[in-house]
This record gives C-alpha cells, sequence and structure tokens, in this order.
C-alpha cells in the first residue's frame, strides 16, 4: 500500500501533489478528467466518489488530485488520505518523462521532434507540479497540446506556461512554430 510521503502545493490553487513512497501507476500518464473515466480505475473511481473532486493524474510514485470549489483543501485532504493509503502499489517501469504523444501522432516525424524538446526542457517542471501535458496533434505548424493534472485547469496554462512551450519549440523546432490548447 501506497504511503503518502508528502503533500504538495501546486500553482493551481485547486491542484495538490501527493508524492508517495510507492508507485501508483506505471507507464504513461493516467488522467481521468472526469467521473465516467475513472470508474475503470479503482483508486480513480474511489477518489472521485469522496466529493468535490474534478480530475485526477497518476505517474509513478505521484498523484495529482484537483477539486472543485465546493471544498477546502482542510475539508477534502482528510477524505482522500486514508484512500490513497488503502491503495495497492505497483511495481512496473515507469515513463520516465511523464509525457504523452496520442497513438494517432507517433508517426509524424516534426511531432517526434516537438515530443523530444518537451520532454527534456518543459515537462520536468511541469511535473515538479503536478502536471503534464499530451502532445495531441497538428495543423501544417499549429501544434495542439492537451493539459493533464495540476496544469488542466491553472490559471498559468494559458498565459505565461503556453508562451514558454512555444518559445523552446519555436528554438529547438521551428521558428514558425505556434501552440494551442484544446
Amino acid at each position: 500500500m501506497p504511503k503518502i510521503a508528502e503533500i504538495e502545493y501546486t500553482p493551481n490553487p485547486n491542484a495538490i501533489k501527493f508524492i508517495l513512497k510507492e508507485p501508483v501507476a506505471a507507464g504513461f500518464p493516467r488522467s481521468f478528467p472526469n467521473l465516467e473515466i475513472a470508474r475503470a480505475d479503482p483508486l480513480a473511481k474511489a477518489l472521485f466518489e469522496v466529493g468535490n473532486v474534478v480530475s485526477v493524474m497518476m505517474l509513478g510514485r505521484w498523484m495529482t488530485v484537483i477539486k472543485d470549489d465546493g471544498a477546502t483543501w482542510n475539508e477534502l485532504l482528510p477524505r482522500l488520505a486514508p484512500i490513497i493509503r488503502q491503495a495497492p502499489s505497483l511495481t512496473a517501469g515507469e515513463n520516465p518523462s511523464g509525457m504523452t504523444l496520442s497513438d494517432d501522432v507517433k508517426d509524424d516525424a516534426f511531432l517526434q521532434k516537438v515530443f523530444e524538446a518537451l520532454k527534456e526542457h518543459i515537462f520536468p517542471f511541469l511535473a515538479a507540479d503536478g502536471g503534464g501535458l499530451e502532445v495531441v496533434g497538428r495543423h501544417e505548424k499549429q501544434v495542439m497540446i492537451r493539459y493533464m493534472g495540476a496544469c488542466q485547469n491553472c490559471p498559468a496554462g494559458l498565459t505565461g506556461t503556453l508562451m514558454a512551450i512555444e518559445g523552446v519549440l519555436k528554438a529547438e523546432v521551428d521558428p514558425e512554430i505556434s501552440v494551442i490548447t484544446v
């Protein structure tokens, strides 16, 4: 059973990051943006059933929970912690980057370059705050991304973070690139 090593507040006031002593998700990040999708995962489903939870993201030894405005963290944390402590841990290998590339765009060489640049320069900073992103696709030189975890509805995601992502991609991949969130 995973034990909670630390609880970190993120730049998103509605998101909190749990650092765990044991992994709860292996491979690519698991993102549950709503209860309907979370129904297939016992841990995510149990977290949503506490109430006031609107999103859960898990990767290796950490998870991010996003709440609505109907509860404070002081009210919600005591209800979430026992569920996390009772969850089974996993032992399979972890995706070291935590980023994902949609299946339908994996064969696109341009997007592979985008993915590699983001993996090296952007994802460590997003992961540090309990977030991540998925490269969804592109239209010519316009790249579409989807934020996950704490980044999902963070106010900085549409301003500074998006500008930083676009700046890295302009420098590393193509100066004419633009980035949008979907």
